[in-house]
């Protein structure tokens, strides 16, 4: 996916001392849950670590479930299945777009 193409919420632009500021995380929080792999920022040429507002978004639902007193690894649980669930939502878009166009590309040729 090139930049140019990727929303705006998910570039990857936004330093962890700005991140730290907008979500109230310590930076050494935010470097474990991407140690944790709950997020995943970019590095740009010279190693720093870049954010989305996207990332921003998932480590305030990540703080707000370890206050309430989640671990870590159910989270990571919860996020992997969320991402399946919207890979197979996003399939199933896709068949049924196909099935559509299939089928009044095929009723289009019909009425010639």
């Amino acid at each position: 996916m090139s930049f140019e193409s990727t929303p705006y919420k998910d570039k990857k632009v936004i330093s962890i001392g700005i991140v730290s500021e907008l979500t109230g995380l310590s930076f050494r929080q935010i470097r474990y849950y991407e140690e944790r792999k709950l997020i995943f920022p970019e590095r740009n040429e010279k190693g720093t670590r870049r954010y989305s507002f996207s990332d921003i978004e998932k480590l305030v639902e990540i703080a707000n479930k370890r206050e309430e007193g989640v671990q870590t690894h159910e989270i990571r649980k919860e996020m992997k299945q969320e991402r399946t669930k919207s890979v197979e939502k996003n399939v199933l878009k896709d068949m049924l777009r196909g099935q559509f166009n299939a089928h009044f590309r095929n009723n289009n040729n019909n009425s010639m």
